[in-house]
């Protein structure tokens, strides 16, 4: 096969611990297999940019990075990548912000990207351009020169026509994805308001999974992202899961446990999911004692404003929901702000009745799928799942709510831990085989086999040539 070259803002290297992600576990396989090489940020800051690239190799996954300014970590990653794009395309208008120098930031940065990836590019290779960070680098390297099949995949929702259009110079960063061969999206829903953008605001054409502007033709394709199915199962049998589970259940004392497990983000509906259970446990004074709801959510973003409001306001929450319930010996909220290994995380998962993943706005949400993995088979819980994660378009037997209404909540927590064993090992079975038949590595498969049957961009170039 062709040689990979993944490009994405952050670089996993392989962990000996096993605690990779499910995305960075598929892409180092593909690196492996393809002798590629894996290129973005270090991680780290210095003083000036000098465009040194540091290599490295773990467990044969080559990685090439830089370091960048604190300007650029500002301007480019708090700013522009998430103080604009996160909250625009997760539908939160009004928490983005739009700044000239945030703008500006994306820009440079993306083309130091650029600059550091050209020369490690070869004419065969295949590029593969991971996420929002990164939208206008297929352009910046089709400018220096290079020719090769080029895919994007954006791992968030791509918002509705009407709120793109609130973003200064829309039309130009939508442009650039038509450099790449091929665009993938998590679900049909945002593959169709790519679409709708395209015909409605650049007077674009599509044809099926063909997107034309002007001269090129790209192909936009609905590519659902899932995890290692099979991994996350066996890791919820694991010595560290099993202590894990009987560590939770002996604190529990045969309470039923709901869990949560999300990244300190508004886009999750925290705030929301702690409202739904007061709802629940104002409704059903019968239930106080006999239920908890464990939080777990690691902070994120600590420089970005936003973030520490959600993180204020979530503290505030649980305490006035825990002062109005709590009992000395029944706490009806554990809210952790710390992670947990996989392995921990599968046996967490595995003690948990309920499994509560009540987003506002996610492109996928693969909490729900590792939740579901991790289930006993004979004896399996309940996922209460918001609508409006992209995970919900193909775990349809899970228990769908709105997550801005309380009362929705309530009656599915309810209906929930009543569920008879034989319903919920059903509802489980659809959704396991869909977690495991639509892997990480069916994921992995459907885009880049599209892409390296894509026709090469100068090919297309000259059949325009020749037709005018």
């Amino acid at each position: 096969m062709s040689r990979l070259i993944v490009i994405s803002n952050r670089v996993s290297r392989p962990s000996k611990s096993g605690n990779q992600g499910g995305l960075a576990v598929a892409l180092s396989q593909a690196l492996r297999e393809s002798r590629g090489i894996w290129v973005g940020w270090s991680g780290e800051v210095t003083d000036n940019f000098t465009g040194h690239i540091g290599f490295a190799e773990d467990e044969g996954v080559k990685t090439a990075t830089i370091d960048l300014e604190e300007q650029d970590v500002d301007e480019y990653y708090n700013g522009y990548a998430n103080k604009t794009l996160w909250p625009l395309f997760h539908f939160r208008i009004d928490l983005a912000e739009y700044e000239r120098d945030f703008e500006g930031g994306y820009n440079r940065v993306n083309h130091r990207f650029a600059d550091t990836a050209s020369p490690l590019i070869e004419p065969e290779d295949i590029i593969w351009v991971q996420d929002y960070h990164m939208i206008p680098l297929g352009q910046m390297l089709r400018e220096k020169g290079h020719m090769n099949r080029m895919g994007f995949f954006l791992h968030i929702p791509w918002p509705p026509t009407r709120l793109l259009v609130s973003l200064p110079h829309h039309s130009k960063l939508v442009q650039t994805l038509f450099a790449y061969d091929v665009v993938g999206f998590h679900t049909e829903e945002w593959l169709e308001s790519f679409r709708h953008y395209v015909e409605r605001e650049m007077n674009g054409t599509v044809n099926g999974d063909f997107v034309t502007l002007g001269d090129r033709t790209i192909q936009a394709i609905a590519c659902p992202i899932g995890i290692n199915a099979q991994e996350f199962a066996n890791a919820a049998v694991s010595d560290p899961a099993r202590e894990m589970f009987e560590k939770v259940r002996r604190s529990l004392q045969d309470r039923s446990m709901i869990v949560g497990v999300d990244r300190l983000d508004y886009s999750k509906g925290l705030e929301e999911r702690f409202s739904g259970y007061s709802r629940f446990l104002k409704d059903h004074p019968e239930q106080h004692r006999k239920v908890v709801l464990t939080q777990i959510a690691p902070p994120s973003r600590g420089e970005v404003e936003s973030y520490q409001h959600i993180r204020a306001t979530l503290d505030a929450v649980a305490g006035r929901i825990n002062g109005e319930y709590s009992d000395v010996d029944w706490t009806p909220i554990r809210y952790v702000n710390q992670g947990y290994p996989r392995d921990k995380l599968a046996g967490i998962y595995r003690a948990a009745r309920i499994g509560l993943v009540t987003p506002l706005r996610d492109g996928m949400n693969l909490v729900a799928k590792e939740y579901v993995a991790a289930q006993d088979p004979e004896d399996p819980g309940v996922l209460i799942l918001s609508r409006f994660a992209g995970a919900a378009m193909q775990l349809k037997d899970a228990l769908l709510i709105n997550p801005y209404s309380p009362e929705e909540m309530s009656d599915a927590i309810t209906r929930a831990l009543a569920m008879p064993l034989d319903e919920r090992k059903r509802r489980w079975r659809a959704m396991m085989d869909c977690v495991e038949e639509q892997d990480i590595s069916w994921w992995r498969r459907r885009f880049t086999e599209r892409l390296m049957a894509a026709q090469r961009y100068d090919e297309q170039t000259a059949q325009v040539e020749t037709a005018h």
